[in-house]
């Protein structure tokens, strides 16, 4: 269960084999999947950019690796700070002596906690960049948007690329970060202006760097001046210890192990920072420790020194639910929200209830979450079709919710035990071809087209061959219709089936609805303000709300789902494994556990699911709450 940067073509696991026209819970399994595994035509090109970076790393290790300084800027704009939205953006203390390597981190002051949409007194703003030059430099956009996301909970979000900043520009946010995708040297040029390595060390702002180039900073600003500021000698920082990045397979942070599993032959390691020792230089702050499951040795995975948070890797890749990007996901919050106050949340949403679903089963989830004093929300798919008769021995069928009073009246049981009505699709399923595998409500994709490939995977193919905003919107208006037609209320929030559209299907449903609550894909041009490349997209899910990179406010799905049967090599996901995940995720001080179940399950695995996670200190809220 993993998020990557993707291209075209991306393979998500299925289970396609031994379909059981009775048992309807098989296809489900994607959504604890989703939104995607890095597969499909193009792994080898990240594979290639792991191995580039290597390289370069060792060259620059050696003393060959040339780096040629950025040109001077041409004069630009003044930047404005918007918030990412429908429109993308075109450019979208220190102590003398040191007896030990790191102290621990200070634990976080208690204060109240941010609204999500709301501006605080003084609204956080970030300044987000990201590189753009070489032949890997559409990943910078990519990781870029997964930064901007994470940082529209805060406040307003820029996004620009890094060769386009300018004299004095940190000074106009409450922090920056800037995310090194682009191992500069060779024939490729340092696009980091010099303006921007002098302007990260003169301000007293906080600055986040993460991944390639601190070594470009060091030389710029001088080694001993970087040394002296910061405590550490990143010119003589590599990727590789001992002629090798190891198995780092676990960072510690806060008191909670992390996961960290990239396949072999697409790690290009972690930075491990020369620290400088003796008289004259600042302590560094270890925030986070990575373990070599080889060696067993420990480094630094996040430190801080000054102004200057460092991480030694783009997280943004290879995610699961208990990831080493919880750790910048609360790393937020120092630098942009410092005085947030703990606080733990947890949500449970009851999933594709379409006008086929088993009233008594959902009375019965009714009366459990009721006398639990769960509040949580119901997905709803007002329209149900099975249009080759998959499940009906091959006759066609069709059902809405107005012709299914029974349904409509659990549904309304639900709704005063403590349910919030969401709308999940249409259809959840695109016409009367196999999407990827049968046309059935709740199995398939329903904006996005996809297919089962001779390995048994599902492979994304892209948007629907109709998609436009007049499309989806069409699709929406007939959805919210039938709802009505069956006397229930509008909903106000949107799940997204099999949690996949395109950019302008998420654009349309934000205009329709308060929040989406989902995983979402992000694709490339959009901070870019070119045109949107639909094969190439990077998945991601959210520990917190956000205003994400199309203007939408998103609530966090962050758990997965209960499910109780292996399905092509991804085991079984049970209540443990949804509580463990949440025990990870406590790491965010003002974190959400969120995750959703079925109803035509038994209702024991999710008592035990939400009695597990209420003992780890959250408290359920209602989908509302999420977004304050």
């Amino acid at each position: 269960m993993i998020v990557a940067a993707l291209w075209g073509g991306v393979a998500l696991s299925g289970a396609q084999a031994a379909k059981d026209p009775g048992d309807r819970r098989w296809p489900q399994h994607l959504k604890g999947i989703d939104p995607v595994s890095l597969s499909g035509p193009k792994p080898a090109e990240l594979k290639a950019w792991a191995k580039a970076r290597l390289a370069n790393d060792r060259k620059r290790r050696a003393g060959t690796l040339a780096i040629r300084p950025a040109a001077p800027a041409a004069p630009a704009a003044p930047a404005g700070t918007a918030t990412p939205a429908a429109k993308p953006a075109s450019s979208s203390g220190v102590t003398t002596t040191r007896t030990a390597l790191f102290t621990k981190p200070a634990a976080p002051a208690k204060a109240a906690t941010r609204a999500v949409q709301a501006a605080a007194p003084a609204q956080a703003s970030a300044l987000v960049l990201y590189d753009t030059a070489g032949p890997y430099g559409h990943l910078g956009e990519l990781y870029a948007m997964a930064a901007a996301n994470l940082a529209g909970h805060f406040g307003t979000v820029t996004a620009k690329p890094v060769s386009a900043y300018t004299p004095g520009m940190v000074e106009q946010y409450t922090a920056t970060v800037y995310l090194g995708s682009t191992y500069y040297g060779g024939s490729l040029p340092d696009a980091i202006p010099a303006a921007f390595y002098q302007d990260a060390l003169a301000t007293s702002r906080p600055v986040t760097w993460i991944g390639d180039n601190i070594w470009g900073m060091a030389n710029a600003v001088g080694v001993s001046a970087f040394q002296q500021a910061y405590g550490w000698d990143p010119t003589n920082s590599y990727y590789e210890q001992g002629g090798t990045v190891g198995r780092i397979d676990r960072v510690d942070y806060k008191g909670r192990q992390l996961t960290r599993k990239i396949p072999t032959g697409f790690d290009s390691g972690v930075l491990h920072p020369a620290l400088s020792t003796g008289p004259g230089f600042p302590q560094v702050t270890q925030l986070a420790e990575a373990t070599d499951a080889i060696s067993g040795d420990t480094s630094p995975w996040a430190i801080r020194s000054r102004n200057l948070t460092y991480l030694g890797e783009i997280p943004f890749s290879y995610v699961s639910e208990t990831d080493r990007v919880i750790v910048f996901e609360d790393l937020l919050f120092d630098v942009l929200a410092p005085q947030t106050a703990e606080r733990h949340r947890a949500f449970v949403r009851l999933e594709d209830i379409s006008p086929e679903a088993d009233p008594a089963q959902l009375r019965a989830m009714a009366d459990y979450l009721h006398s639990a004093k769960v509040p949580y929300g119901i997905n709803v798919v007002p329209v149900y079709t099975d249009p080759k008769g998959a499940y009906n021995n091959g006759v066609p069928k069709t059902s809405t919710l107005a012709q299914r009073p029974q349904v409509v009246a659990a549904i309304k049981y639900m709704l005063q035990r403590g349910a919030v009505l969401m709308n999940h699709g249409n259809t959840h399923q695109y016409g009367n071809v196999a999407n990827p595998y049968n046309g059935v409500t709740g199995d398939d994709f329903e904006f996005f087209r996809a297919h089962v490939d001779a390995g048994d995977n599902v492979v994304y193919d892209g948007p629907v061959p109709e998609d436009s905003t007049v499309w989806a919107q069409a699709r929406v208006t007939s959805g919210l219709a039938a709802f009505t037609a069956a006397g229930l209320p509008r909903p106000t929030l949107w799940t997204t089936p099999h949690y996949a559209a395109s950019a302008t299907d998420y654009r349309v449903f934000g205009q329709n609805f308060s929040a989406r609550l989902e995983r979402s894909l992000y694709f490339a041009g959009t901070l870019s303000g070119g045109t949107v490349n639909p094969g190439r997209y990077i998945g991601q899910f959210f520990p917190y709300a956000v205003k994400d990179v199309y203007g939408t406010t998103v609530l966090p799905e962050n758990l997965g789902n209960y499910e109780p049967e292996p399905y092509n090599n991804h085991p079984a996901r049970l209540p443990a494994d949804l509580i463990n995940s949440a025990k990870a995720n406590l790491a965010v001080r003002d974190g959400v556990a969120s995750f959703f179940y079925h109803p035509y399950f038994a209702v024991e695995p999710l008592k035990q699911t939400i009695e597990g996670i209420r003992a780890l200190g959250y408290t359920f809220v209602a989908p509302a709450d999420l977004s304050q």
